[in-house]
């Protein structure tokens, strides 16, 4: 290739960037921008191109929030909705696709060894049958991806807003508190960074408590306090049950596989929790759901390498991917 391409993964509060060489390239000079720092995706993408000299000849911007309709708007990032056209136009690059950052992650999902995954339950996935991914981040993301004669086919949406899938009383009060103090109660809500907050400031109040106010990484930090410990856990076990809904909507038979940024802090928590009971209690499925394996994503860039796969798909010269020997 005479020039690399440009990949990105843009949450809603930090913006990876890095350059590859190709479908089957290594991410390399990987940087982190905070989203905040930046008005745009277009300022953010120049910063990045500035900052390391590099002229790309495409590139892929996978960002968490819609891409629809010819627009793309970051949920939580409070940047303001744009075009992919008018992206590609102010970096001046020939080629740019703009893509859900979860359709990003589920293109990668076969590139994945058992090096990048921590095996949740008995069996690993498998790459013979459809495919889903469920993250909680900065917001709660969700995409399958599907085999068909053309090769994977990506499905992204905004499975994210679903409703929270409460089901012990403990967590129907939680939710009773959410509506009260949000008027709804999308999963996203509670299955995030902000939403492991609230759940644990929540189980403060229905122990008629105050409580400290404790971020995310301070409640996973903090595993020995039993009321850290009790919102960690109703996190896992939501987390369980919606995964397990997922599985079902996609038909997800190769396995769930689990991403974001907080599991992986996380892990002794996640195997010792009620997650997989509550991802195969799918009465009267339980058998069906009980046979698809879920894994904790622990590779460093995986969206990166869904958009170089994009990538890959949607240039007309692309060269093709080198299959293992």
């Amino acid at each position: 290739m005479s020039a690399p391409w440009l990949v990105a993964d843009v949450g809603g509060t930090n913006a990876r960037f890095a350059l590859v060489d190709g479908p089957d390239g290594v991410p390399s000079q990987v940087r982190s921008l905070p989203t905040r720092d930046y008005p745009g995706l277009a300022e953010a993408a120049a910063a990045y191109l500035e900052d390391t000299g590099a002229r790309p000849s495409a590139a892929c911007l996978a960002v968490a929030g819609p891409v629809a309709g010819g627009t793309y708007h970051l949920t939580n990032a409070g940047w303001p909705k744009g075009t992919p056209e008018a992206v590609r136009a102010h970096l001046g690059l020939p080629h740019l696709d703009v893509i859900n950052d979860f359709e990003a992650l589920s293109l990668a999902l076969p590139r994945l060894t058992a090096d990048d995954l921590i095996v949740i339950g008995e069996r690993a996935p498998t790459g013979d049958a459809p495919l889903a991914v469920v993250g909680p981040g900065t917001g709660l993301g969700v995409a399958g991806l599907v085999p068909a004669p053309c090769g994977w086919v990506p499905v992204p949406g905004e499975g994210g807003q679903v409703d929270v899938p409460a089901a012990t009383d403990r967590e129907i009060e939680v939710t009773r508190l959410l509506r009260a103090e949000k008027g709804a109660v999308p999963a996203e809500y509670l299955l995030s960074g902000a939403g492991l907050a609230r759940i644990h400031r929540y189980l403060a109040a229905l122990d008629g408590e105050r409580g400290e106010e404790l971020t995310a990484k301070q409640i996973c930090e903090r595993r020995d306090d039993p009321r850290c410990d009790e919102a960690l856990r109703m996190f896992c076990a939501l987390l369980g049950s919606l995964a397990g809904n997922v599985a079902l909507t996609f038909g997800a038979r190769g396995g769930v596989y689990l991403g974001g940024g907080i599991l992986p802090r996380i892990v002794d928590v996640l195997r010792g929790s009620a997650f997989r009971d509550r991802f195969e209690g799918k009465p009267p499925v339980e058998d069906y759901v009980r046979g698809i394996p879920t894994a904790l994503i622990v590779h460093s860039g995986p969206a990166l390498v869904g958009a170089a796969v994009r990538l890959a798909q949607s240039l007309p010269d692309a060269p093709p991917r080198r299959e293992p020997a």
